[in-house]
């Protein structure tokens, strides 16, 4: 299997010129009316290198590498009892409170866990580029961070019972949104995850709020929205070579008090799969899940 650093192409987030900053981006989810775009936006490859974090400055544990604090995520040794993830029905309620538990073992401050769902990627043949914007399960090729804040904000009052939601948001409880990620049968060949160092972002010039237009609507959804990057060649990009399925990567995508409260850290992580040429061909393609979980600094 291929290990070391490694130069290739990543997609990153290109607004139209008509796009006005002021506004998220808008992707139709549907065909749109006629003459306006399905988006507002490309993606376009710019060259990045991807340093390997195996046994980078001859630290072997794989927990002490990074940190989501700082980094915007992090890896955890874990071994699951679900192996296979082919009932997908089946496998929820036991695989989830392994994850909950996960969380609230590794993740500091975490005293609240709601896992509200969950991303199975298989794909037989190699990813596109365009798949990066459309509903095929298999690894994206776009860099981006699952949700901003007011997504997540979203996401607690779905979630959680009301009563319970207004009064962790009133209480202005610290919330973070984390994916516990994790290959599925065998050691990560093709597609490996990239995640960029939290400290190499400008949050305020790199994160592209983009929103859906939902069928039957005519205007972006007011309370979803996730993060398009744009391309900053300042930004460090990492990943674990031969990743297992027993080492699980914790994926930041939102923390509110680094959000709404200017905080010291990590927003969260943007992130994206790549094609790594070195890879073998016979070699099995990735399979991998994401678990999605609301994170509380309180019950």
């Amino acid at each position: 299997m291929s290990t070391g650093d490694f130069s290739t192409t990543l997609n990153y987030c290109v607004p139209f010129p008509t796009y006005d900053p002021k506004d998220p981006l808008v992707k139709y989810v549907f065909d749109p009316p006629p003459g306006i775009p399905k988006q507002n936006f490309e993606l376009q490859p710019f060259p990045a290198t991807i340093h390997d974090l195996r046994n980078a400055n001859g630290v072997s544990d794989i927990e002490q590498l990074v940190s989501l604090d700082v980094h915007g995520f992090q890896f955890v040794n874990n071994e699951s009892k679900e192996k296979d993830f082919d009932d997908e029905e089946g496998f929820k309620d036991g695989y989830y409170k392994e994850v909950e538990q996960l969380v609230l073992d590794k993740v500091p401050g975490a005293k609240k866990v709601v896992i509200f769902d969950h991303t199975l990627r298989r794909l037989a043949k190699e990813p596109t580029a365009r798949q990066a914007t459309s509903n095929d399960r298999g690894p994206i090729l776009r860099v981006h961070i699952d949700q901003t804040l007011n997504a997540v904000y979203n996401r607690v009052r779905r979630h959680l019972p009301s009563e319970d939601a207004e009064r962790l948001l009133s209480s202005k409880t610290r919330v973070r949104l984390i994916n516990v990620w994790r290959p599925i049968q065998n050691t990560v060949a093709h597609n490996p995850l990239a995640l960029a160092d939290w400290r190499s972002v400008d949050g305020n010039h790199d994160l592209l709020d983009t929103r859906r237009v939902l069928e039957g609507a005519v205007v972006p959804e007011p309370n979803g929205g996730l993060y398009n990057v744009r391309h900053n060649e300042k930004h460090q990009w990492y990943y674990l070579s031969n990743q297992t399925p027993e080492e699980v990567t914790f994926i930041q995508c939102c923390d509110s008090k680094v959000v709404e409260e200017g905080a010291a850290g990590a927003v969260g992580a943007p992130h994206t799969s790549f094609n790594d040429t070195r890879s073998p061909p016979e070699a099995p393609r990735r399979q991998s899940i994401e678990v999605r979980c609301l994170v509380f600094d309180a019950e």
